[in-house]
C-alpha cells in the first residue's frame, strides 16, 4: 500500500536535564566527549516523536501502541526539531509506522517503528519483577554489581497534576488529551522513569540513552502512582563503551489499596560508561 503521511511536528529542543546529575547534558563536558554541545536527553526528544502519534492515533496507541526508539545523533538545545513519518502497513492486525526526527544541523537524529495494533497488547507476568527498595547510598555503576541485581530499587511516583504540569511544560507538548483531572500519562514520561530505574539504583558519571523497546499495556491517568520494576536483562559492550539493558514493567494503581495494573513494558538501553574523553 502507498504510505500515508503522519502530521508533521515541530519543536524547539529544550535540555530538560541541564542541571541534573548526568553530566553529558552539560555544554562543556559533553565537548569534551566529542559533541557540539550538551544534549537534549534521549527521553526528551522520545516525548517529541510520541506527537504525531498521540495526535493521529489518540487513545488507542496510548493504551495499546508499541514503539522501538534510536537515538543516532544529539539533538542540542535551541535546535527545532522536526518529526515527519508515515503509515507504512494497515491490515486486520493494526496498523504499521515509521518516524523520523531531524534537525537543520542533523539529517537523522532518531528513527522509530510503531504499531496500532487491532487486538489487546500480550500481557506480562508480574510474577517475574520484583519490587525493592531504592538504595540509600547507591554504589558504582560498574558490570560487577549490575550483574549481581536481581531486581533493580523501585522508583515511585504520584503522576498528579502538579507532576504532569511540570513535566508537560518541560517538552511543550500541546494535546489536550494529557491535560485536565482525567488527561492520560504522557507515554514519554514512562522512559523518565526509566532512566530512574537505571540512575537512582546506581551512581554513573556521564551516561547516553541510546535507545528503547515500548509496549504500552493498559491506560495510566492523571491521580495514578506510576512504579518502575525492573531488572537488568543484558550487559555488553562496544567500541570501549559500556552497556546495559534493562527490562522493565510500570504499573499504575489509584490509592493506596488498589491493585497494580501494568501500563508499559520497556527495555531500556544506556552506555553506563563511556571511554574518557580524549
Amino acid at each position: 500500500m502507498p504510505s500515508t503521511p503522519l502530521t508533521e511536528y515541530r519543536v524547539k529542543a529544550r535540555n530538560t536535564s541541564v542541571h541534573g546529575e548526568n553530566a553529558i547534558h552539560d555544554d562543556a563536558v559533553a565537548k569534551q566527549y566529542g559533541f557540539r554541545g550538551g544534549l537534549v536527553p534521549g527521553v526528551t526528544v522520545y516525548g517529541y516523536m510520541t506527537h504525531p502519534l498521540a495526535r493521529d492515533f489518540g487513545t488507542a496507541w496510548l493504551e495499546r501502541g508499541t514503539a522501538t526508539v534510536r537515538f543516532l545523533k544529539p539533538v542540542l538545545d535551541g535546535e527545532e526539531m522536526i518529526t515527519t513519518g508515515a503509515v507504512t502497513a494497515r491490515d486486520a492486525g493494526g496498523v504499521g509506522l515509521t518516524l523520523t526526527a531531524v534537525t537543520a544541523a542533523t539529517p537523522e537524529c532518531a528513527t522509530m517503528t510503531a504499531t496500532v495494533p487491532a487486538g489487546r497488547p500480550t500481557p506480562v507476568n508480574l510474577n517475574l519483577y520484583g519490587r525493592a527498595p531504592l538504595p540509600v547510598e547507591r554504589p558504582a555503576a560498574t558490570r560487577e554489581h549490575l550483574k549481581s541485581l536481581s531486581v533493580l530499587g523501585t522508583p515511585v511516583t504520584l503522576y498528579d497534576e502538579a507532576r504532569a504540569a511540570e513535566y508537560l511544560g518541560g517538552i511543550n507538548d500541546p494535546l489536550p488529551l494529557y491535560r485536565g483531572a482525567d488527561g492520560w500519562v504522557h507515554p514519554g514520561f514512562y522512559l523518565d522513569q526509566a532512566n530512574r530505574a537505571i540512575d537512582r539504583n546506581v551512581k554513573m558519571g556521564p551516561w547516553i540513552h541510546v535507545g528503547s523497546v515500548i509496549r504500552h499495556l493498559g491506560p495510566a491517568r492523571m491521580g495514578d502512582t506510576l512504579s518502575t520494576l525492573g531488572k537488568v536483562r543484558s550487559l555488553f559492550d562496544k567500541k570501549d563503551r559500556e552497556f546495559v539493558e534493562v527490562d522493565l514493567v510500570i504499573v499504575a494503581a489509584r490509592g493506596p489499596s488498589a491493585s497494580p495494573r501494568p501500563v508499559a513494558h520497556i527495555l531500556h538501553t544506556a552506555i553506563y560508561r563511556l571511554p574518557p574523553p580524549a
